[in-house]
């Protein structure tokens, strides 16, 4: 109220209150994206370490550095035809290459004469040069000259080149473990001139995210993009720490953090994720055989995944579409009996259809031995048990229930700041015909019947609160009999 109630002197006082009139209504948890990557080691004397919101892959790459991996993975979520992340906000978390950092290194070796005249184009992973020509005339160090000019004229590639004479270095431009899938090719006519590589390798020490992760804070990041290689455990334990924290009941905020991985057998797909039974923060999101980073891999699919759990939420990914990165060559591609054990050792995996990558079943590493339905499985299922969190703390984070007086139920109250266990029992109750009506969970009236809500026998001022939920279900796994026969004509009729 507005007038204090010790008020004697005449006075009118009229105070506009907002009240939540949504009668139970699901809210969804807004889905919010945090990208955990290096910049370029030429920029990174000049970028602060600070996060920062970000709006377009331009941007990132003018702060940060072109075709660092925070700038590669932002046009994954960002690409020039608008089909990217829309209006979930995206924040960056910029490393710093460690102090015994190392980048991967490799060369180009080009011989013999052309015997007549053609264009060229160098391809490091999905990414192209510029053209350029070899004529009859030219010398190897002419040709060398020529690709070096090519290369480094694509702000977007992920390395620079040296001209050398007799042969063309290129190193990463960050260092790292990360930077040794770069993956380099010379596309152009067999004409006489030949290209020898030495593929980008040796480079070590990826960077510690620990600090990055401190500065988190208590913003709800639904999406975490783990932009190192899939073999650093070191890194995913990070993560999985953190993660274990945000699920607990004072802060109430869990993510999913997922890496890129590009290997092609399900046995070297898996290695990490099937050691990795109990982490229920972790995942992979895969494109086996891909030419595409691994990081611009995981940046495409979350980009897909975040737009379906902020507007669809609880709906699987399967049959969305990748579109942009590369699939790898059909003998790489998993068959259904490849997927189903890829996904029981705890990776995501994706289909090729027409030509292109879509995600089929998206999951984290969870796979607890003797749980036959892993419960934090399914990324689905934990955007549908984050909405249910996210409504009970909406309901209970309301004014009337800040330091509300707590009496028994029966007892007589007339303020809204007199509270009795059951209407916390009304208010859970609400909430879950609410999350019934949105798709979340199933059979509310068999839920309410689990709600029991008392004053703690040992502390007055504290209210004890528990429900069962059952989360809905997905269609997943599809099984229709197709029983038939044959026709045998129609009996003949008499006259």
């Amino acid at each position: 109220m507005t007038i204090d109630v010790s008020a004697v002197a005449r006075v009118l006082g009229i105070e506009p209150v907002f009240k939540d009139l949504r009668g139970g209504a699901a809210l969804f948890v807004p889905q919010r994206i945090g990208v955990f990557g290096q910049g370029t080691t030429a920029a990174q004397a000049t970028y602060s370490n600070d996060k920062a919101v970000v709006f377009s892959a331009a941007e990132v790459g003018a702060t940060y550095g072109f075709g660092s991996p925070l700038h590669l993975a932002a046009k994954e979520y960002f690409p020039s035809n608008g089909d990217g992340i829309g209006t979930i906000p995206l924040t960056v978390f910029p490393l710093d290459d460690d102090a015994s950092g190392v980048a991967a290194a490799g060369d180009i070796t080009p011989s013999g004469t052309a015997t007549e005249a053609g264009a060229y184009r160098v391809r490091v992973n999905n990414i192209l040069s510029d053209e350029f020509v070899i004529t009859g005339t030219d010398t190897v160090a002419s040709i060398i000259t020529s690709m070096e000019a090519a290369i480094n004229a694509v702000l977007d590639m992920p390395v620079i080149a040296v001209d050398n004479t007799t042969v063309l270095d290129l190193t990463a431009k960050w260092e790292g473990v990360s930077s040794n899938a770069i993956v380099v090719s010379v596309e152009g006519p067999s004409v006489g001139v030949s290209f020898a590589f030495t593929q980008p390798t040796g480079g070590l020490v990826n960077p510690d995210v620990t600090a990055a992760i401190a500065q988190m804070g208590n913003v709800w990041y639904t999406l975490i993009h783990n932009c190192m290689d899939a073999a650093d455990t070191a890194t995913m334990d990070l993560f999985k720490a953190e993660g274990e924290l945000r699920w607990g009941a004072t802060v109430r905020k869990p993510f999913r953090c997922y890496t890129g991985n590009t290997a092609t057998t399900v046995a070297n797909a898996t290695t990490v994720s099937a050691a990795r039974t109990t982490d229920k923060v972790n995942g992979q999101l895969v494109a086996p055989g891909s030419i595409d980073l691994p990081f611009q891999v995981a940046a495409r699919q979350l980009a897909r995944i975040a737009r379906r759990a902020n507007n669809e939420p609880g709906r699987l990914y399967s049959g969305m579409r990748a579109d942009g990165l590369t699939p790898g060559a059909d003998a790489d591609q998993w068959t259904f009996p490849q997927r189903d054990a890829a996904m029981k050792a705890g990776s995501s995996t994706v289909e090729i259809v027409d030509s292109e990558i879509q995600l089929s079943n998206i999951i984290t590493f969870w796979a607890p031995v003797g749980e036959p339905i892993p419960a934090f499985r399914f990324d689905a299922d934990i955007v549908k048990l984050s909405n249910v969190i996210f409504n009970l703390d909406i309901e209970f984070s309301k004014d009337d229930w800040q330091g509300a007086i707590l009496v028994p139920d029966g007892s007589p109250a007339v303020q809204s700041y007199i509270k009795q266990p059951k209407q916390a029992v009304a208010a859970v109750a609400t909430v879950l015909d609410g999350l019934e009506l949105a798709g979340q969970i199933s059979d509310a009236a068999a839920a309410k019947k689990t709600i029991v809500a008392t004053i703690d026998s040992q502390n007055p001022k504290r209210l004890n609160v528990s429900v069962t939920v059952q989360l809905s279900g997905n269609v997943n796994v599809t099984d229709v009999t197709l029983n038939f026969g044959f026709y045998f004509g129609s009996a003949a009729v008499a006259a």
